[in-house]
């Protein structure tokens, strides 16, 4: 347990500094951009080297896909029925609720890789994959609807502190699923993942960032896969 909650405040700590970052200074939006673009990068090898791969070779196609298509579906759902209520001006409170939304499969999924030894590369990809969201959601908080820094820091704090507690827990409920279970939620999370590249974080890269983006998003899957290999 004690592993899976230092892994679960490896995607915690980053988090809120993003967050802090994003609420103290304002980042060029190509800067920006290209974080998440190498972040989408890095989730991109996870969702296949460490969540959707095993699940295949362990519980096959069916199971496997249709997890997958589950995660991918719970996300554009609730993404879409997010952008429907909070409009487009939202989109700093639509990037704290897609952090938490993605999040707690994929922490869930790597408080579970845990127990087979892997996890790193799952670990890196969230981190890098969640740090430019924070930045840029809570600068959007701050500078569209005026919400104070303290406020704003405390609501991504609680952010992270849920992912913890995912991550531990997933970790705790491993010993008593079994392995067609835990394939089952491996592939959630990475059909939410999948997901979330999809909509909203190689969109937005690209949108801000240009042409640039293709080769910071490259660096980040090599970064990722050469840590799994």
């Amino acid at each position: 347990m004690l592993t899976a909650l230092l892994y679960g405040l490896g995607t915690a700590v980053p988090l809120v500094l993003g967050a802090a970052v994003g609420l103290r200074w304002q980042l060029s939006k190509v800067v920006l951009a290209s974080l998440m673009a190498f972040g989408a990068g890095t989730l991109i090898a996870a969702a296949s080297v460490e969540l959707f791969e095993p699940a295949f070779h362990q519980a096959g196609a069916v199971i496997a896909g249709v997890a997958l298509f589950a995660g991918a579906g719970v996300y554009v759902v609730a993404n879409h029925l997010i952008e429907n209520k909070l409009g487009p001006r939202a989109l700093g409170w639509a990037l704290m609720l897609g952090t938490l939304l993605d999040g707690v499969p994929e922490n869930t999924a790597l408080g579970v890789s845990l127990t087979a030894g892997g996890g790193l590369v799952l670990l890196v990809a969230v981190v890098v994959g969640n740090v430019p969201e924070a930045i840029s959601g809570a600068a959007l908080m701050r500078d569209q609807h005026g919400v104070a820094q303290r406020r704003a820091l405390w609501l991504w704090a609680a952010t992270a502190t849920a992912l913890v507690l995912v991550t531990v827990l997933g970790n705790l409920l491993s010993d008593s699923l079994s392995l067609t279970h835990i394939s089952a939620v491996q592939a959630f999370a990475g059909g939410a993942t999948i997901a979330v590249l999809a909509d909203s974080l190689l969109p937005e890269a690209y949108r801000e960032g240009g042409w640039w983006i293709g080769m910071a998003t490259a660096a980040g899957f090599l970064l990722a896969f050469v840590l799994g290999g």
